[in-house]
């Protein structure tokens, strides 16, 4: 079946979802919930997934945009979590999104604030989780080995350094998406591709063990979708469908910095936080040019927010830790925007930042399961656990998983390491977009952050969206600095009104 979302699709499905009692409804299409979807359905069940907004709408698309190899997960403790993460990034970068996901070098700045035997102790922790690596099977060539690099290597990577008594940097290298949003989008496209009806717009009023009553956003129309087993992957928001849920949230605030901002800095960094013994920052250069520096770990109470804002104290904070280590430092009119994003944390005592980043299954007396906790890198597993506990509830038919080998969208034929900037994004479909660009002029024009009028158009085509926010901000990521949201407006209308001549 053809993988393309778009809006013609929606309004087909949509009419015959209302006929049917699928195997599987899943409620939430973030990372979790597109990968439950594409489990199920690459069992052979039949499926349905909604979400009240858009692909990604929630905590995916407010990530760091790296994939973790656990590391900060051992450093707790944590096992088997670490070890999880581990095989997970290993899954993405060799087999499910080569052409998403791929090998980021960080640098730990050796200046005067780390001593010898922090320095010691953090190299110590980079070769466990080189460790790690190697148990989880994925290759060197994928993935390489930290390192110590003198100062005079380390400003060659990360010119903006402060030289006054910098001995040099700690080299390690993780996990780093080009856009969690852009996984998203692949993982729905994989499942419709076969068979899932993915619906987006479609809110669950009220969720049940056999279903779901839900609302049709765009029109207001109401309408029951019946199903066989019924999967809440609605994180930050599962307690609104699963009352027994207890979810904890935890903002985690980024800055968004121009291109050109910090000059000469090609590899990310982990930039100790003061007082924190085991916490770091973030400095995280994007394919696009703009620098992201994460991240927070904030409690935060009251009702949850459709979409979380980033306080100014995050903001100050943040500038304060990288400019810690900058030669120049940073004003804050130099911030060109800010994001944030809730972490579905399971409730328990301590500080969020000390919570454990394992996931949970809970099944209500009803059967709906609820697949809560956890983080972007083990979506997948989370996904095939919540599908193996709807496929006993339900009492299904349907073998074991099949994800872990599964290429998701644009994987196949992507052309690793190639310097086109469509290939990071597209992979094997990146020739389709230039052959779209081909069609007329504006279409092969970059905007801001370089994406063009053809990549629009092809989102409404093939990637679902249906209006101007789906474009801008989540299958573009245009939208992260409101100057640039309002110079692609016009583009972004095009797309939507686009008629080949």
């Amino acid at each position: 079946m053809n993988s393309s979302l778009n809006a013609a699709r929606r309004s087909r499905e949509l009419a015959e979802v209302r006929d049917l009692v699928v195997d599987v409804l899943v409620v939430g299409l973030g990372a979790t919930g597109a990968g439950a979807a594409l489990d199920a359905a690459s069992r052979g069940l039949t499926v349905a997934a909604i979400d009240a907004h858009d692909l990604a709408f929630g905590t995916s698309r407010w990530s760091s945009k790296m994939i973790h190899g656990g590391l900060r997960y051992l450093a707790r403790g944590q096992v088997g979590v670490a070890y999880e993460s581990a095989v997970e990034r290993g899954i993405l970068l060799g087999r499910t999104a080569p052409h998403l996901v791929r090998a980021q070098p960080y640098l730990l700045p050796l200046g005067p604030a780390v001593s010898r035997r922090r320095e010691a102790l953090v190299m110590a922790g980079y070769r466990i989780g080189d460790g790690l690596r190697a148990a989880a099977r994925t290759p060197r060539r994928l993935l390489p080995g930290p390192a110590r690099i003198p100062a005079a290597r380390a400003l060659a990577l990360a010119a903006p350094l402060d030289r006054r008594g910098l001995r040099g940097a700690l080299l390690s290298w993780d996990g780093r998406l080009t856009d969690d949003a852009r996984l998203v989008v692949a993982l729905a496209r994989t499942a419709a591709a076969l068979g899932a009806r993915v619906l987006t717009r479609c809110r669950a009023l009220e969720v049940t063990g056999d279903g779901a009553q839900v609302r049709d956003e765009l029109t207001g129309d109401s309408f029951a979708i019946r199903a066989r087993t019924v999967v809440n992957a609605t994180g930050v928001w599962a307690a609104g469908l699963h009352p027994g849920v207890r979810i904890r949230p935890s903002r985690g605030t980024h800055l968004v910095l121009r291109p050109r901002t910090l000059p000469g800095l090609t590899a990310g960094l982990h930039v100790p936080i003061p007082g924190e013994g085991n916490r770091f920052a973030l400095v995280l250069p994007q394919p696009d040019g703009r620098i992201y520096v994460g991240l927070t770990d904030e409690p935060v109470d009251g009702p949850v927010p459709d979409v979380p804002q980033a306080p100014e104290q995050d903001v100050t904070f943040l500038l304060g830790v990288l400019n810690s280590v900058l030669e120049t430092p940073l004003r804050r009119a130099d911030v060109a925007g800010a994001y944030a994003g809730l972490r579905p944390l399971l409730a328990a005592e301590g500080r969020t930042a000390d919570l454990s980043r394992k996931h949970a299954l809970l099944t209500s007396r009803d059967g709906v399961v609820t697949v809560v906790g956890g983080k972007l890198t083990t979506y997948r597993r989370m996904a095939e656990e919540a599908v193996d506990r709807a496929v006993s509830v339900g009492g299904l038919d349907a073998g074991p998983s099949r994800t872990a080998r599964l290429p998701l969208v644009g994987a196949a034929g992507a052309e690793r390491g190639a310097p086109d900037r469509l290939t990071g994004r597209y992979g094997g479909e990146a020739g389709a977009v230039r052959a779209l660009m081909a069609a007329e002029p504006w279409l092969a024009e970059p905007g801001p952050t370089g994406v063009t009028g053809a990549e629009l158009v092809w989102a409404v085509r093939h990637e679902g969206a249906l209006d101007v926010d789906d474009l801008l901000d989540r299958r573009t990521r245009i939208g992260l600095v409101p100057e640039d949201r309002e110079a692609a407006l016009p583009a972004a209308r095009a797309a939507l009104d686009y008629r080949p001549a």
